[in-house]
């Protein structure tokens, strides 16, 4: 029994090693695509920091991306960007494969 509770042990841990890698290329991702919003609404560094944190913590809302997408379109949109949804969305899936990039960089 000793080696199936060892092989239980050890598929617990990948699965929460798995699920903290995902929550931080989320949070990496999201961070990245308000600073890429910021930059399109031209905000000074600063504005751009405090910005890029609020993409992130819109994503507690509710589950999936659609909070993050409705905020910085929203916010494009109210700012006078000609962006729409599509743009956003495209901008939203490169942002996550350069956050996956960074992590895996870092480890």
């Amino acid at each position: 029994m000793t080696q199936f509770d060892d092989r239980e042990r050890g598929e617990e841990r990948k699965f929460a090693m798995d699920e903290e890698t995902a929550f931080r290329v989320a949070a990496r991702r999201n961070k990245l695509l308000g600073q890429w919003a910021a930059q399109k609404m031209g905000l000074t560094p600063e504005e751009t920091d405090a910005y890029a944190k609020a993409v992130v913590q819109a994503d507690f809302e509710e589950a999936g991306d659609e909070d993050v997408i409705r905020k910085v379109l929203g916010d494009l949109t109210g700012a006078g960007c000609e962006v729409d949804e599509a743009e956003v969305r495209a901008a939203l899936e490169e942002k996550s494969v350069e956050a996956r990039r960074q992590l895996m960089s870092e480890s």
